[in-house]
C-alpha cells in the first residue's frame, strides 16, 4: 500500500497520492490495530509526505490528517502513537511551520470588526486544528516536553511570524494539555506576559489571546496564583490607542479572566479596570466599545454587589448607546448594550436597578414592536436580557410576560430549512433555554404558558440537530410540572385541579423516559436521568402502575448499557500499548460518566409495607439490577437493601418471592465477604421457600427455581461458611428445575462442573449421589434445549461416558435402574450417536 502512495508521488499523480490518502485516513480511523505491525514505517513516510514542501498543500494536509486519525483513534488502539516520541516530535515541528503561513494584512489593522482572519492561510488553519487534536489525544505528557523543546526557538527569532506561532501553538494545545501546564504554571504566564511587549500588534494580538485561552483552560488556578500579573498586564495593554484591534481583544480576555474568578479577587482591580474600560466605551471604534462592554457585563456578572459603586457611571453609557445604536451598522453593539445592562442589573439587585429596569424595558419592547431583520443579532440578545431582567425583578416581571412570550415561543418552535443554519439552532436553543429560566423564576406566575411551552418543548426532547436544544428541554420538564402543581396547590390555576397534573404528567414523562431510550449522548442521558428524578419527586403520585413499569424498564436498559461501556473501558485497559497516560485519560472519562447509581431517593419508599405488590416488586428488580450489572459499585447499597431482601423471600407475592430469591442469588455471587454475616439467614429464608407446602404449583414455580439457583451460589461461592456435607446434598435433591428456564441453563452448568471436578459432598460419601445426579442429567437431556445449553448437554452425555469406564458394573447397574424406562431409552441412543 505505502509503495502504492510512494510510487504516485514520485510520478508527479498527486491526485491518485490523494485518494490513496483518504483510504488510509479511513482505514487508520476504523482498525488503526492493522498498521500496528509497520507502524514506524507506516508513519515514518507520512512524515516525510507532511515535510516535503515541493507537494501540493492537500496531499501534505492528508499525511497529516492521517497521522493525527491514528492519534485519536484512542479507543481501538489506545497508547499506540505515544510509542513513537521521535515522530511526535517531528510532526509538532510540521505543524508549527504551518502556523508560520500568514501574511501581515492592512485590513487586519483597520478592521471594523474582531472577526476578519485577513492574512491566514489554508496552512494556518490546518496546523491550529491539528495541534488541538494532538494535544488532545495524545496528553499534556507527551505534548508539553516538545513544546517546551521547540517554542524558545520560535519565540527569540527575528520574523514576528514564528513569535506569532509559538503564542498560537501554546493557546490550541492548551486544552489537551492543562493538568501538565498547571505543574508549569509560572513559566507559561512568564511566557506569555512577555509577549505583551513585543515590537509587533499581531504577537502582542496572540498574547492576549493566549491569556484569554489559559484564563479558560487553566482557570481558577491561573486567577488565584497570578491576577496581580494578568490584570495590570491587560489593563497596560488597553491603553494602546495605535491597535484599536489589540485593546478590544485585552477587553475580550477580561472577559475570560473574570469568568472564572471571585469577586475578592477582582475587587482591588475594579477602579482600574471599570475606568479603563469606560475610556474605551467612548472611543469611535465599534470593536473596541463591544469589547468594553462583554467585559463590563463579565466583570460585573462576577464582583456582583461589589459593582454597585460603578453603576451611576456606567448605567448612563449603556442606555445612551442602547437608545443611540439604532441603524443597520452597528446592531450588534446594540446588543452588546442589552447584555451589559441586563447583567449589571442582575449584579447590583432588584432596588438599585429598579428605576432603569422600567427604563429599559420600555425601549426593550418598543424594540420588540418594530420588524426586525432575520440575521439581526438583537433578537437573540433581547431573549437573554428579557431572561436576566425577570430573575432579577422576579414577580414584578409577570405584567411584560405577555410582551416575551411570544417571541420567545416563535423562537423555540423555529423549523429547519433544508441546509441547517447555524444561527437558526443558537437563537432556538437560547429561547428554549429561556422558558426553562422562567418557569424557574417564576414558579407559579407561569402557570398561564405551561401549555404552549410543554408543547413546544416536549417534541424536542429528541431534537437531533442540536444538544443544547435537548438539554433546555430536558432541564424545563420538572420546572412545568413544580409550576402546574404549586399553581394548583396556590389557588392560581384559573380553576384548574389535580387533574390538569395528571394531564400533564402523562404528557411529558413517558416522553421523557422515550428521550432516554434513544439519547445517543451518554451526558445528556444522565441529564435525562436527573430531570425524571426531578419530575417524579414532584408528581410521584400521579403515575399510574404501567408508567412505572416503563421507568424501571428503561432504567434497567441504561444500567445495562452504562455496564457495558465500562467492560469496553476495561477492554482497552488489556491492549498491548496501554500506558500510564492512558490510564489517566480513562480514569478522566469515568468521572466524567454520569453517576446513574444514585437511585436510593427512587427505591427506598417502594419497600414500605404500604405500597402496593407491583412497587415493591419494582424496587427490589431495581436493585436486582444494580448489584447485577454494577458489582462493586453497587457494593454500598448492601447494608440498606440486603434485609429487605431477605425478609421479602418470604413474602406473600410469588413474585416478590422469586425477584427477592434472584436477588439473594446475585448478593452470594457478587458482594463477597459482605453477604458472609447474613448467610445462616439466607439458608433459612431460601429454605422456607423451597419447601412450601406447594412450591412446584404453576404460581409458585419461578420462586421455587430461582431460592434453589441460590441455593447453588451459595454452594459455590461461600463453601467454607456452610455446613456443606448437608447443604450441597440437599441443592441436589431438588434438581432439576424446570420452571425458569433461563435459571435452569445456569443450575444444571453448575452442576457439570462440579460433577467434573469431582466434588466430594457432591458425590457423597462412596459415590452415594451418583444415581441421582446421573438422572438428573437423564431428565435434563429428554428435555431437549429447553433445560440446558447444546454445550452444557454434550458435558453431561461425555460425563455419563466416563462413568461407563471407569465405575465398577454395580454401581452402573444401580444407577441405570434407578432411570424410568422412556430416559434409559433415550440416553442410550445420544450415546451411541
Amino acid at each position: 500500500m505505502m509503495q502504492t502512495l510512494t510510487e504516485a508521488l514520485n510520478s508527479g499523480l498527486e491526485a491518485t497520492a490523494q485518494e490513496a490518502l483518504e483510504l488510509l485516513i479511513e482505514l487508520a480511523g476504523t482498525e488503526p490495530r492493522f498498521l500496528r505491525r509497520q507502524i514506524v514505517e507506516v508513519v515514518g513516510s507520512m512524515l516525510q509526505i507532511a515535510e516535503a514542501e515541493s507537494l501540493e498543500e492537500g496531499t501534505r494536509h492528508l499525511a497529516i490528517e492521517f497521522i493525527i486519525t491514528l492519534a485519536e483513534a484512542r479507543e481501538r488502539a489506545p497508547g499506540m502513537m505515544r510509542k513513537l516520541p521521535q515522530f511526535i516530535r517531528r510532526l509538532f515541528w510540521v505543524l508549527m511551520n504551518l502556523l508560520v503561513d500568514i501574511e501581515d494584512e492592512p485590513d487586519w489593522h483597520n478592521s471594523e470588526t474582531e472577526d476578519g482572519d485577513d492574512g491566514e492561510t489554508s496552512n494556518y488553519g490546518v496546523g491550529q486544528e491539528c495541534l488541538d487534536r494532538l494535544a488532545i489525544s495524545l496528553g499534556g505528557n507527551t505534548v508539553v516536553p516538545v513544546a517546551s523543546e521547540l517554542f524558545p526557538a520560535f519565540l527569540s527569532a527575528p520574523e514576528w511570524q514564528k513569535r506569532h506561532a509559538a503564542l498560537i501553538a501554546l493557546t490550541q494545545i492548551a486544552e489537551g494539555c492543562s493538568k501538565v501546564m498547571m505543574k508549569n504554571l509560572e513559566q507559561v504566564v512568564s511566557m506569555v506576559l512577555n509577549s505583551f511587549q513585543d515590537a509587533h500588534p499581531r504577537v502582542r494580538w496572540a498574547a492576549i489571546n493566549a491569556i484569554g485561552q489559559l484564563s479558560t483552560d487553566l482557570g481558577p488556578e491561573l486567577q488565584t496564583q497570578y491576577h496581580h500579573r494578568v490584570l495590570p498586564a491587560l489593563a497596560g495593554v488597553m491603553d494602546d490607542f495605535q491597535n484599536p484591534r489589540v485593546q478590544a481583544h485585552a477587553a475580550s480576555a477580561v472577559l475570560n479572566f473574570s469568568e472564572n474568578c471571585t469577586s475578592d479577587i477582582l475587587t482591588p482591580y475594579l477602579d482600574g479596570i471599570v475606568s479603563k474600560l469606560l475610556v474605551l466605551l467612548q472611543n469611535g471604534k465599534q470593536m473596541v466599545q463591544e469589547g468594553a462592554l462583554t467585559a463590563l457585563a463579565s466583570v460585573a456578572d462576577s464582583s456582583q454587589e461589589q459593582f454597585q459603586k460603578y453603576y451611576d457611571a456606567v448605567m448612563p453609557y449603556l442606555k445612551a448607546i442602547l437608545v443611540n445604536a439604532n441603524d443597520k451598522s452597528n446592531r450588534m453593539l446594540r446588543a452588546k448594550a442589552m447584555e451589559c445592562i441586563s447583567l449589571v442589573g442582575m449584579a447590583v439587585g432588584k432596588e438599585k436597578f429598579r428605576d432603569d429596569a422600567k427604563q429599559v424595558m420600555e425601549i426593550l419592547v418598543s424594540l420588540q414592536g418594530s420588524q426586525m431583520e432575520p440575521d439581526d443579532p438583537t433578537t437573540s440578545y433581547m431573549l437573554q436580557a428579557w431572561a436576566r431582567l425577570c430573575k432579577c425583578l422576579g414577580q414584578d416581571f409577570l405584567p411584560y410576560m405577555s410582551v416575551v412570550m411570544l417571541p420567545l415561543l416563535q423562537s423555540a418552535q423555529l423549523k429547519l430549512m433544508i441546509g441547517i443554519k447555524t444561527s437558526v439552532l443558537e437563537e432556538k436553543a437560547t429561547a428554549c433555554n429561556m422558558l426553562c429560566c422562567y418557569a424557574d423564576e417564576l414558579k407559579e406566575g407561569f402557570f398561564p404558558w405551561i401549555d404552549q411551552v410543554a408543547t413546544t418543548l416536549v417534541p424536542l426532547l429528541k431534537f437531533y440537530f442540536h444538544e443544547e436544544v435537548r438539554k433546555a428541554a430536558v432541564s424545563a420538564m420538572p420546572e412545568l410540572l413544580r409550576s402546574a402543581k404549586l399553581a394548583v396547590e396556590k389557588g392560581q390555576s384559573q380553576g384548574r385541579n389535580g387533574t390538569y397534573i395528571k394531564q400533564l404528567t402523562d404528557y411529558i414523562v413517558p416522553a421523557l423516559v422515550e428521550a432516554i431510550h434513544k439519547e445517543p449522548e451518554v451526558e445528556i442521558c444522565g441529564s435525562m436521568l436527573d430531570s425524571l428524578k426531578d419530575c417524579i419527586e414532584i408528581c410521584g403520585p400521579f403515575l399510574d402502575e404501567g408508567q412505572i413499569r416503563c421507568i424501571v424498564d428503561e432504567i434497567k436498559q441504561v444500567i445495562i448499557a452504562s455496564s457495558a461501556r465500562k467492560q469496553e473501558r476495561g477492554e482497552r485497559a488489556k491492549a498491548e500499548d496501554f500506558d500510564a497516560e492512558e490510564g489517566e485519560m480513562l480514569k478522566e472519562e469515568m468521572s466524567k460518566k454520569k453517576k446513574f447509581l444514585e437511585l436510593n431517593s427512587y427505591i427506598t419508599p417502594m419497600w414500605g409495607k404500604d405500597k402496593t405488590t407491583e412497587e415493591r416488586r419494582i424496587a427490589i428488580c431495581i436493585f436486582d439490577d444494580i448489584a447485577e450489572h454494577c458489582r462493586d459499585a453497587a457494593l454500598k447499597y448492601y447494608d440498606t437493601y440486603l434485609p429487605f431482601l431477605l425478609e421479602a423471600c418470604n413474602d406473600e407475592s410469588p413474585d416478590i418471592r422469586q425477584a427477592a430469591a434472584f436477588g439473594v442469588g446475585l448478593c452470594a455471587e457478587f458482594s463477597g465477604s459482605v453477604f458472609k454475616p447474613l448467610i445462616q439467614e439466607a439458608l433459612s429464608r431460601l429454605n422456607a421457600v423451597i419447601r412450601h407446602p406447594n412450591a412446584l404449583h404453576s404460581d409458585n414455580v419461578m420462586a421455587y427455581d430461582n431460592a434453589v439457583s441460590a441455593l447453588g451460589k451459595i454452594c459455590q461461592f461461600h463453601r467454607d461458611s456452610i455446613d456443606a456435607a448437608q447443604i450441597v446434598p440437599a441443592w441436589l435433591s431438588c434438581l432439576p428445575i424446570k420452571g425458569d428456564r433461563t435459571e435452569a441453563k445456569l443450575v444444571h452448568d453448575q452442576l457439570c462442573s462440579m460433577v467434573e471436578r469431582s466434588d466430594q459432598e457432591l458425590l457423597g460419601p462412596n459415590n452415594q449421589y451418583l444415581p441421582k445426579i446421573v438422572s438428573v442429567f437423564a431428565e435434563v437431556l429428554c428435555a431437549g434445549k429447553d433445560l440446558a445449553t447444546e454445550q452444557t448437554a454434550s458435558r453431561m452425555i461425555n460425563l455419563i461416558r466416563h462413568f461407563q469406564q471407569s465405575l465398577p458394573a454395580s454401581t452402573l447397574a444401580s444407577t441405570w435402574s434407578s432411570l424410568q424406562p422412556q430416559q434409559q431409552l433415550v440416553l442410550q441412543s445420544m450415546l451411541s450417536s
